[in-house]
């Protein structure tokens, strides 16, 4: 599985993007709306197939029947934002409760705190780390494995980015800019006592944010900041996605992927790129293997494999879950990192402000790669190192997991077996190592 694959759009006819684009999300919405009765009946048939008194629920046919309607009602269905489901972690040997609340909004954006309720005082020191998600059509709660392999050692907060279609238009924009102001903002509101953890897509705003505050001497920066699997240089072993992007040009996408918001959606006649056209391209990347799935998983509900059908029940869910970015967000974000490189040709600029990653000196370096990685290739990440030149070599490091793709750097086994405990370890080491004076007092999270 991949997330902010920038460029993996599908590709509409020639001559007719804008008009396909402009009314493709009505269409959608329409087409939606008309099978809501034929879903309903769908999922009327599969619990009246499935009733233990209907004695037609014990036949094959039954088991086909009901398994032919669950189908029909999930690929009609829309997916919305999957809950967090993190109620309980260990810390020290003892289960604790998890409340989740919201400490810092915005429009587009609100951090959510996962406070573990305590009862005695952890003797390993829990540091405050910020997990930045990306902002690339799938929700925060694809971090849900992220998260929880860090909350037995450290108070986690994550940034939970708002779908597009929801902000009315009163709001104003969203860009790259407002981006990197709201992590500015994020790390002012904790008094800078953290440690960013940048997943991918906001490895770069995430590093021109760090640039900024240094270069103004800013008291708020954090500790440290960890990237991983971030397109820094995607001029370093360019995937298929960043050559895609790349050859096709901002202008490309503005006329074929960018339309506006129906009606009811609050966010009505908002420029954005869909979440339906994002997944078409997530899907398309991988055709074969979703199409498998989903034969496997027909299988599994005529054979009465509860088990493995809940497992594809709950990947799907979430993966099939995605949410609209507002067009200048995208498109900025595109031209800027993925057509000409801005960042590590010193160019990339910050309202009006060039981004200089040199002014780094007191926040450490941590870069994570996965060796299989096909959407952020091996060095993209690692290029962070060329760039911030003035920090101290004890300061930084550079990891590749041998045997894990893009989704791996981030979740799976040998994330939590391998990965995790070199961001912990390397996250207590930059916070020790950090000169007390440069540290300002903290302030309440407002």
């Amino acid at each position: 599985m991949a997330i902010g694959e920038f460029g993996a759009a599908p590709e509409l006819p020639a001559q007719a993007g804008p008009v396909l684009s402009n009314g493709m999300y009505w269409l959608y919405e329409l087409s939606h709306a008309a099978l809501n009765p034929v879903r309903a009946f769908a999922d009327v048939t599969r619990l009246y197939m499935k009733n233990p008194l209907n004695p037609w629920s014990h036949t094959t046919m039954g088991k086909t029947l009901a398994a032919s309607a669950e189908m029909f009602e999930r690929f009609t269905r829309r997916y919305g934002k999957p809950d967090w489901n993190i109620k309980t972690t260990v810390v020290g040997g003892e289960q604790v409760d998890v409340h989740i609340t919201p400490v810092w909004e915005r429009p587009f954006c609100r951090l959510l705190h996962f406070e573990r309720v305590l009862r005695t005082v952890p003797r390993r020191p829990q540091p405050k780390v910020v997990i930045v998600a990306p902002m690339s059509g799938h929700y925060a709660t694809l971090l849900r494995g992220t998260v929880e392999a860090f909350l037995p050692n450290h108070d986690v907060y994550i940034t939970e980015w708002i779908d597009a279609r929801l902000v009315p238009l009163s709001e104003g924009r969203f860009d790259l800019d407002d981006y990197i102001d709201y992590i500015i903002s994020i790390l002012h509101a904790l008094g800078g006592d953290c440690h960013l953890i940048a997943v991918c897509q906001p490895s770069v705003p995430v590093l021109a944010a760090v640039a900024r505050m240094e270069a103004e001497r800013d008291p708020y920066v954090p500790y440290s900041m960890t990237l991983m699997g971030g397109p820094i240089d995607t001029r370093v072993n360019p995937t298929a996605v960043n050559k895609l992007a790349e050859d096709r040009g901002v202008d490309w996408f503005r006329r074929n992927v960018i339309t506006k918001v129906p009606f009811p959606h609050p966010g009505v006649m908002r420029d954005v790129y869909p979440g339906f056209l994002q997944l078409n391209g997530f899907v398309s990347m991988n055709l074969d293997r979703h199409v498998d799935a989903h034969k496997e998983l027909f299988f599994h509900l005529v054979k009465g494999d509860g088990d493995s059908a809940q497992k594809h029940r709950e990947f799907y869910d979430e993966y099939l879950a995605v949410m609209d970015l507002t067009a200048e967000f995208y498109l900025q974000t595109v031209d800027t990192v993925f057509v000409k490189h801005l960042l590590p040709k010193g160019e990339m600029m910050h309202r009006g402000v060039r981004i200089d990653p040199s002014a780094i000196r007191n926040v450490a370096l941590l870069t994570i790669e996965g060796e299989k990685d096909d959407i952020s290739g091996l060095g993209q990440t690692e290029a962070a190192h060329k760039l911030c030149v003035n920090i101290p070599a004890d300061r930084k490091a550079h990891y590749v997991q041998p045997g894990v793709g893009h989704y791996g750097v981030f979740n799976g086994s040998r994330f939590r077996a391998e990965i995790a405990p070199r961001i912990a370890d390397f996250v207590l080491t930059s916070q020790s190592g950090r000169t007390k004076a440069l540290r300002p007092v903290p302030r309440a999270v407002a």
